[in-house]
């Protein structure tokens, strides 16, 4: 039985620090100290919901807790109080904590190993009461170095340290004696990086539309990063080309994990979707089969189950998740074409939403774009699709933005079948993102 401040502890000092908008901590401190002013014990076997409104505390409180509670469930700070008593209740919590303090209290404390401790995580859905996916510490790190790196890292991502894709960048940061650059919820873009760069950051994640977002913001300059990852979305061949032009200096690479199935691979050479080889190596570490067009995995980091209700099993027979990702091949490579739940249905024919936002976004006026259905008497659903251009301020006029739609619906019709094109094109200034980072779609 091994926990999460053992393994950063048990070989020497302890490194690493975290740093938000209110100040940093370096993780040393809680050698002699806690975050829960001498009450640690109370949560000895406990399930413990961690409700706070700011990323730092639930870093800190993950630290002490692993190894002590028997359940941590992290709360992301966007639950209605209705889902956040749902969450409670289905996770059987006996305590529910909106805050600690905001730095480590000098006491003398041992820490000592007692639980296995189930770490809770929630689905990252737009609608409804999320799921609660239940993992252990090394489900969720098995696979992650636990040793200072070979030269100094600082980590950082746009996500969410409670979402999947955001957790395990925590937890690299924190194995590997690094500091770790948090952000805040509502944090505008520029300052954020502005942290980062203040920092030293040589490694920093996000979604896709995180990366699409700082790009438009005219801020990715502030940062000079080594390492730039994307996961959590699609990643086209046009964000991926734009980061490269961006940092041209940087190693970009994408990642497909989900909070289920956890991370089934990392791509490096600077390709949308991933080579065909990955798929049926058998007796590996990680295996992955396409079903039916929808990508399947297998490994020692998928979740255990879900907590609460009469819920599915999440490993069908044979151990394998289904990642409800629809793939394709082409060229020896696989190529992500959607969710299996968000095919847009035009008079019997399918449509993949990113695979028409893939050819949007390709124009180099185009920032980002969404694709969605519309309801059509005759077809039952039509293609609409609502764009951002890269700099909307330059297009002064009508007639200006005529052209680039026509260019962009040019563009479809080339590409992609006539059902595919979408009926109706607008411009907008923004496109919302999820608390995950993701576009908002509907029905999601």
């Amino acid at each position: 039985m091994s926990s999460l401040w053992e393994s950063i502890s048990s070989s020497g000092p302890v490194a690493g620090a975290f740093h938000d908008r209110s100040g940093s901590i370096a993780l040393q401190d809680l050698g002699t100290g806690s975050v829960f002013g001498g009450k640690l014990e109370s949560f000895r076997g406990r399930s413990v919901l961690l409700a706070m409104r700011e990323q730092l505390g639930t870093a800190l409180a993950l630290l002490e807790l692993d190894g002590v509670a028997r359940r941590v469930v992290l709360c992301t700070p966007d639950l209605t109080p209705e889902q956040l008593a749902l969450v409670s209740a289905s996770a059987e919590a006996d305590i529910v904590l909106d805050s600690v303090a905001q730095r480590p209290v000098h006491e003398s404390l041992k820490r000592r190993v007692t639980e296995t401790t189930e770490w809770v995580l929630l689905t990252s859905g737009t609608t409804g009461v999320p799921k609660l996916v239940v993992h252990s510490f090394d489900s969720l790190a098995g696979a992650l170095p636990r040793h200072p790196a070979s030269k100094p890292m600082v980590w950082s991502t746009f996500y969410d340290i409670r979402r999947y894709g955001g957790l395990q960048i925590y937890l690299r940061a924190v194995l590997c004696g690094s500091p770790l650059v948090l952000s805040s919820a509502g944090e505008p873009t520029g300052e954020f990086l502005a942290r980062a760069r203040a920092a030293g950051v040589t490694h920093i994640s996000g979604t896709p539309s995180h990366w699409r977002r700082a790009l438009m913001s005219g801020d990715t300059a502030l940062i000079s990063p080594e390492y730039v990852r994307l996961s959590g979305e699609v990643a086209d061949q046009t964000v991926l080309d734009n980061l490269r032009a961006a940092y041209p200096q940087a190693r970009i690479a994408h990642a497909f994990a989900s909070t289920e199935a956890g991370v089934a691979f990392d791509v490096n050479d600077g390709l949308a979707g991933f080579p065909e080889e990955l798929i049926g190596n058998s007796g590996g570490a990680i295996e992955m089969k396409v079903q039916d067009g929808t990508l399947w995995i297998r490994s020692q980091r998928n979740a255990t189950r879900y907590l609460g209700g009469a819920q599915a099993p999440i490993a069908a027979d044979g151990g394998y998740v289904d990642t409800g990702d629809l793939v394709e091949l082409a060229n020896g490579r696989f190529y992500f074409r959607g969710r299996r739940g968000g095919i847009i249905n035009v008079g019997g024919l399918k449509v993949y939403p990113e695979e028409v936002e893939s050819v949007l976004n390709a124009d180099p006026r185009v920032r980002m774009s969404l694709v969605k259905a519309r309801r059509n008497p005759l077809t039952g659903s039509l293609v609409v699709a609502e764009v951002v251009l890269t700099d909307r301020e330059s297009v002064a006029d009508a007639a200006t933005f005529d052209k680039i739609k026509s260019d962009l619906l040019s563009a479809c019709r080339r590409t992609l079948a006539a059902h595919k094109v979408p009926a109706q094109l607008r411009f907008v200034p923004a496109l919302e993102l999820s608390s995950a980072g993701k576009l908002v779609r509907p029905g999601a």
